[in-house]
């Protein structure tokens, strides 16, 4: 986010932090990047009673929800609903079809949450104001019959898939895993994160010297993301074993 956004993006939190002294209040949906800024910010301000929720545990866009003293956080609580759209399984649908689809018809990214396709359904999440619309107004992605039903059941599609690799490093610095994830060298991987093109666990990151830990999420524009599994042990030649899984 460029200097004027994040002070946007500060303000709206602020306005939620106020408005949840008294009653619920609520932002987003937000993606990684926004909620690792909201949570940073919310640390700083020495907020409390607050929790993200985007339909399910293991969600990437999530709602902030902001709650007065006497409430407790609930699921329940927040604006979000689960939609089940099922459609035949020889016509493949992916993420793409369904948010070209979506925004083509004047739905608002923020308002929609995570969307999980696999062959025949797709579970998506929405702001609750919103589900009404998706239920009686679409019955189409792209040139693809769909039916939109309220809820969904378990087990979800599988958000993302990974490719495992693994190798050698000289060291937990970034420029060392930004050359390794990216299959270059040091310098040209130093350039990269100073050129502004890395993030660790969704916030841009420009020192080279940054040290990474196990479980650290880095995504390299037009490279991927990835998740660092292992660092360790050192190799009889002093080097650092590493294992990670890239996002496919």
């Amino acid at each position: 986010m460029t200097a004027q956004e994040d002070r946007l993006f500060e303000a709206k939190i602020e306005d939620c932090l106020r408005l949840g002294e008294k009653r619920p209040a609520f932002l987003g949906f937000l993606d990684l990047s926004e909620r690792a800024y909201a949570e940073e910010y919310l640390r700083r301000a020495h907020a409390k009673n607050y929790r993200f929720f985007g339909g399910f545990p293991e969600a990437e866009r999530t709602v902030l929800g902001v709650f007065p003293d006497y409430m407790e956080p609930l699921d329940e609580e927040f604006p979000v609903t689960g939609l089940t759209v099922k459609f035949r399984r020889q016509d493949v649908l992916s993420h793409r079809d369904f948010m070209g689809s979506f925004l083509a018809q004047g739905v608002v990214r923020a308002s929609l949450g995570d969307i999980l396709a696999e062959e025949g359904r797709a579970v998506l999440f929405v702001k609750t104001e919103l589900a009404p619309h998706f239920l009686s107004q679409i019955d189409k992605i792209g040139r693809v019959g769909v039916q939109i039903t309220k809820g969904f059941t378990d087990p979800l599609p599988q958000a993302h898939s990974f490719q495992p690799m693994g190798g050698v490093v000289a060291s937990e610095r970034l420029d060392c895993l930004v050359a390794f994830l990216a299959g270059t060298g040091r310098e040209k991987a130093a350039q990269m994160v100073h050129a502004g093109l890395v993030s660790v666990n969704h916030r841009e990151t420009d020192s080279v010297s940054h040290r990474v830990n196990e479980g650290d999420i880095i995504s390299i524009r037009r490279c991927g993301r990835f998740i660092v599994d292992m660092l360790g042990p050192v190799t009889k030649k002093g080097r650092l074993s590493v294992k990670c899984r890239k996002y496919i």
